[in-house]
């Protein structure tokens, strides 16, 4: 067995012991050790290529109704308890859908520990929030209307009271019955709405993926030399699989928020593992120059900073994630290639127009 396969086995193995801790599967990991090619078009980087659409639930399948319904929803502050935010609030199509602050601030004020995540391809994702507490876009967009939390947080209105108001106004009425007929206008139907929406969200059009499908030309020599040394040298893709990026999986990178009294502890919130210890979700790195600052404290400004923090295979090192690699030697070539190629994910998207909202 050669150098580049055990160290592909090694790996693997690390992952799936992961995987056992907090209940999830791990999907193959992709790696030169399996005969990827770096070339345009080439049939190795399939895995690459993410579906037209997302999976939707057998009782939330997409239409263009329900996502039309859940976009007008998304953005109406009447969803809230204060009748003053939204989840648009947090989630600015502008900015990445996420909001481009280190930490998010919800209403009047409060500083949360993470980072308000972006939306884009959430719908690819198989757990959600950065604790892996929601196990659907339909649970986490329901929870998101409790007491106090979201969308309604600071408030003291019963979500109760927010349905209620949302069906005195006729025209959402009568479009929630031609998108889940028989169904009402409650909460849980307001959530599947919700995740109809959000699963429009996609990136899959980037310079990257152009490559993946055969345009030799959408790529740099720096991006494939980047992307070669994201799979092979630096290991990125251990975590950051192929097809969105994620192992939908937790790991404690050795963030410095670690090191500090009180930290937040992350998915052994959910799972009470010592492994589990200021671990976090994996996120997608579609879009992903779109979305600073980085991580899930926000704490690094740039791309360049973020690949700095893995080559120096983090700060705090108590708890690290085995699947984290060490001693990795990148050069100062290899980090601007990485860099480089990480900017080939984002994809154009057209200027977003704001839904109009019902009002009687």
């Amino acid at each position: 067995m050669n150098e580049k396969r055990k160290l592909h086995t090694t790996v693997q193995k690390a992952l799936l012991l992961t995987a056992m801790a907090v209940n999830l599967t791990v999907t193959p990991l992709l790696a030169a050790a399996d005969g990827e090619v770096f070339e345009a078009g080439h049939k190795s980087l399939k895995v690459w290529q993410l579906p037209e659409m997302p999976t939707s639930p057998d009782d939330n399948k997409y239409s263009e109704q329900r996502a039309a319904l859940g976009k007008q929803l998304f953005f109406d502050p009447r969803l809230s308890g204060t009748g003053q935010v939204t989840c648009g609030s947090c989630h600015f199509p502008e900015r990445g859908w996420a909001d481009g602050l280190p930490t998010a601030v919800r209403f009047q004020g409060k500083v949360l520990t993470v980072a308000a995540p972006t939306i884009v391809n959430t719908g690819y994702n198989s757990i959600y929030m950065w604790d892996g507490r929601m196990p659907t876009l339909e649970k986490q967009a329901f929870a998101g209307q409790g007491k106090p939390a979201d969308i309604n947080a600071a408030s003291t209105v019963e979500p109760e009271v927010v349905v209620a108001t949302l069906n005195k106004v006729s025209s959402y009425v009568k479009a929630f019955e031609k998108a889940y007929p028989g169904e009402g206008l409650t909460r849980e139907s307001i959530a599947k709405a919700l995740a109809a929406f959000e699963r429009t969200i996609i990136s899959r059009n980037s310079a990257f993926d152009r490559w993946v499908n055969g345009d030799k030309n959408a790529l740099t020599a720096q991006q494939v030399n980047g992307f070669k040394t994201f799979v092979e040298k630096a290991q990125c893709a251990n975590c950051h699989q192929a097809p969105n990026f994620t192992d939908n999986g937790f790991h404690n990178i050795g963030l410095k928020s670690f090191g500090e009294e009180n930290h937040d502890q992350g998915r052994f919130k959910q799972r009470k593992l010592k492994l589990m210890d200021g671990a976090f979700k994996t996120p997608t790195l579609r879009d992903i120059s779109l979305t600073a600052p980085y991580f899930h404290d926000g704490s690094a400004p740039t791309l360049a900073a973020v690949v700095e923090h893995y080559a120096q295979g983090g700060v705090v090192k108590t708890n690290l994630s085995p699947t984290l690699p060490q001693d990795i030697k990148l050069t100062e070539q290899d980090k601007s290639d990485i860099v480089a190629f990480l900017g080939s994910l984002t994809s154009p998207h057209p200027i977003f127009v704001y839904p109009v909202l019902p009002q009687e």
